[in-house]
C-alpha cells in the first residue's frame, strides 16, 4: 500500500507545531496503526531524525493508553477499536491521513501525539475509597447483586480512560468518562457508604481540571472504543443532585 501521513509534530506544549508530511509506498494491509507508525519511526531513526512521538503501552485496547485523532475521530473511523487495534487494511491503497493529538485544555500536549492525560487520574483519585471491609475472597453469591445491576456496573467499568470522549466532544467535557466511573463504584453495595460525597468530590475535581460541560451531542458515546452508554451520564447528574441535598442536610 501507498499511504500519505500528515502528522502533526510539536516539540513541547510551548511550541507551535506544525504539520510534516511523509509517504510510504510499503505499507502491509496487514500493519496495525501503531505498527506502521513504528516502522516510519524506524526510517526517521536511520535518517538520523526524530522519531514522532506516540503513547502505548498493552497493544491489545485494554489501556487506553494509544489514543490520537485519525482524520478527525479519536481512534479513527472505525467503531469500537482503539488506535493500537486499527488496521492499515481499513484504508485505500493512497489514502492521505491526518493524525494529530487530542485536542483538549485539560489534555496538554507533551510532544507531538502525547498528551498528558493525569487529569483523569486526579478525577479518580478524588473519589476517594471505599470504607466498607470487603476482607479477602468470598463465595461469589455471598454478596447478593442483582444482574441488572452488576450488569450495568459490569458495562461501565468497562471505560479505559483513553480520552476520546473528551476529544470528540464540542466542549471537551469529561462526563462520560467521570459519569463510567462513578457508575461502577456508585451502583454496587459496597459503594454505597460514600456514594454521594465521592460524587461530589469527582464531579469538583472533573470541573478544576478545565474540563468544558456536557454539549449533549453523544458524539462521545459513539467514538467510545468500549461504546460506554450515555445513561452513565444521567446517573452522574442524579446522584449530583441528590448529593448536593444529601449533603447539605447532614
Amino acid at each position: 500500500m501507498k499511504i500519505t501521513l500528515n502528522v502533526w509534530r510539536q516539540n513541547g506544549p510551548n511550541d507551535k507545531g506544525r504539520f510534516e508530511t511523509y509517504v510510504r509506498t510499503d505499507v502491509s494491509e496487514h500493519m496495525s496503526f501503531l505498527e506502521m507508525l513504528d516502522v516510519v519511526n524506524d526510517d526517521l531513526e536511520s535518517q538520523g531524525k526524530e522519531p514522532i512521538v506516540f503513547e502505548h503501552d498493552c497493544r491489545e485496547g485494554i489501556c487506553g493508553a494509544c489514543g490520537f485523532m485519525i482524520n478527525g475521530v479519536p481512534h479513527g473511523h472505525r467503531a469500537r477499536t482503539t488506535t493500537c487495534q486499527l488496521h492499515m487494511r481499513e484504508f485505500k491503497d493512497g489514502a492521505e491521513i491526518t493524525i494529530e493529538p487530542f485536542r483538549a485544555k485539560g489534555f496538554p500536549v507533551v510532544k507531538d501525539l502525547m498528551v498528558d492525560r493525569s487529569a483523569f487520574d486526579r478525577i479518580i483519585q478524588a473519589g476517594g475509597y471505599i470504607s466498607i471491609r470487603t476482607g479477602s475472597t468470598v463465595d461469589a453469591n455471598a454478596t447478593p447483586i442483582g444482574k441488572e445491576i452488576a450488569d450495568q456496573a459490569f458495562d461501565a467499568a468497562t471505560c479505559i480512560g483513553c480520552g476520546a470522549c473528551v476529544a470528540s466532544c464540542p466542549n471537551a467535557a469529561a462526563m462520560l468518562f467521570t459519569g463510567a466511573k462513578l457508575s461502577h463504584l456508585n451502583l454496587m453495595p459496597q459503594g454505597q457508604p460514600e456514594r454521594y460525597q465521592r460524587t461530589q468530590d469527582m464531579v469538583t475535581a472533573m470541573d478544576a481540571e478545565d474540563f468544558g460541560h456536557c454539549s449533549n451531542f453523544g458524539e462521545c458515546t459513539v467514538v467510545c472504543p468500549k461504546g460506554i452508554s450515555l445513561d452513565v451520564i444521567a446517573q452522574m447528574n442524579r446522584d449530583h443532585l441528590r448529593a448536593q441535598w444529601k449533603l447539605r442536610s447532614s
